[in-house]
């Protein structure tokens, strides 16, 4: 599989268990993870556990249809970078959002070595309050 591929695989399984999967397969074992500056869950995350446990467990919980849509993707050597929007309802409010979002995936040796997010985190945050 091409990076692209690869990356293709986190957001376009059939489920988002399987887009679970793909990334697991794929993600190096010590994986620098950024989430943005001013989104709800941001910071810097080590290893795929710590992911889960600060990022996507959140996301699972405290979030109606919480998705990425991506709209395409731009791929160089080693970087990967998908472009699109996300989309949910915040459970505690009832408030949903609308987001522009790019991803910025670093490879080597088909292992995903890094993740940053770059987000309008105000619409985000807006349906948390």
């Amino acid at each position: 599989m091409t990076n692209l591929d690869i990356i293709k695989s986190t957001y376009e399984g059939k489920t988002s268990e399987e887009n679970g999967k793909n990334l697991a397969k794929y993600v190096a074992k010590d994986i620098i993870w950024t989430e943005a500056k001013g989104f709800p869950y941001a910071g810097t995350y080590i290893g795929l556990e710590n992911v889960i446990k600060n990022v996507f467990s959140r996301l699972g919980s405290e979030w109606m249809d919480y998705k990425f849509t991506p709209e395409d993707y731009v791929a160089s050597d080693d970087k990967v970078v998908a472009y699109g929007t996300y989309t949910g309802t915040y459970k505690i409010t009832g408030k949903s959002f609308t987001a522009r979002v790019a991803h910025v995936w670093k490879l080597n040796d088909s292992k995903i070595i890094s993740f940053e997010q770059f987000v309008d985190s105000q619409p985000v945050n807006d349906a948390t309050k």
